[in-house]
């Protein structure tokens, strides 16, 4: 009985397959089979050339978004064009201007990622007037002048997803040597919630995710920029408390899921990723 039932569930599978096959062939059902979590979104994302901008635009590439990956470094930006699924537009999200003439050329949005940001260290006492306009204009403003060009456009769809930037460095969390760029992201979250509060009853939600010690081009220059690099880096392990840094990639798969209507009922969220370090 056993050999008969064996040869039954084999010739099965032999002639499951064979049957796939030829559907396959004549209705293109590796497609649906293969169909990614963000197929049929378009997203637009800024600092899109290095990082966890980077991680993200090829993330959501893969899982079959169309992404628009925006920076002002257009050298490591044209990187990515020959990535599928990604377009390379060079912009300067400090500009307003700049952000219309770009916004004109896309017609529907999904989802915007604002992820454009700049570490400043030091104290008060080490932070001029110049610095803290800059780290405001560079991690807060940018985020106004994209969210209040595209936000229009998903309200007149009736839906919509943005999510920003902010870090465990901010109101989760004071940071030493991060006075004004944790005042910056302290921003950023307010600012999510203030967005998905006006916004939900119109079909968009916003999101911010709040990472801890990420290995980015940018953090990797600043320690590397310090007298001591070696001793610096490992001075940031051993604040970790699973002894290591977060890479990128390991961004990116949250931010794939907020993009996602995987996590459709998740609205004025601060989501933090940090390795249990705000804890």
């Amino acid at each position: 009985m056993g050999k008969y039932l064996l040869f039954e569930l084999k010739f099965a599978d032999i002639y499951l397959r064979e049957v796939l096959s030829r559907f396959e062939a004549d209705h293109g059902i590796s497609y649906i089979l293969k169909m990614g979590r963000l197929d049929g979104k378009v997203i637009v994302l800024s600092a899109g050339a290095q990082g966890m901008g980077r991680a993200a635009a090829e993330a959501f590439a893969k899982e079959g978004a169309t992404v628009y990956a925006t920076d002002i470094n257009k050298e490591k930006l044209m990187e990515l064009s020959g990535v599928a699924g990604i377009t390379p537009e060079v912009l300067d999200v400090t500009k307003k201007d700049d952000i219309v003439a770009f916004a004109a050329k896309i017609p529907k949005i999904d989802v915007l990622f604002n992820c454009a940001g700049f570490v400043h260290n030091g104290t008060i006492l080490e932070t001029d007037e110049a610095a803290w306009d800059f780290s405001f204009n560079v991690n807060v403003k940018s985020m106004y002048l994209m969210t209040k060009e595209f936000l229009p456009k998903m309200i007149a769809q009736g839906k919509g997803n943005i999510i920003n930037m902010a870090s465990v460095a901010s109101s989760i969390k004071g940071a030493p040597n991060r006075c004004v760029y944790g005042a910056t992201k302290a921003a950023v979250i307010g600012f999510t919630k203030a967005l998905s509060a006006d916004h939900i009853s119109q079909g968009v939600r916003c999101n911010c995710i709040c990472p801890g010690t990420v290995t980015t081009p940018s953090l990797l220059g600043r320690i590397n920029a310090l007298p001591d690099p070696e001793q610096s880096m490992k001075d940031f392990i051993a604040r970790q408390p699973m002894k290591r840094m977060a890479g990128p990639e390991e961004v990116a798969h949250l931010l794939v899921y907020l993009a996602s209507d995987e996590s459709q009922f998740t609205t004025g969220s601060s989501v933090v990723i940090d390795g249990g370090w705000s804890n």
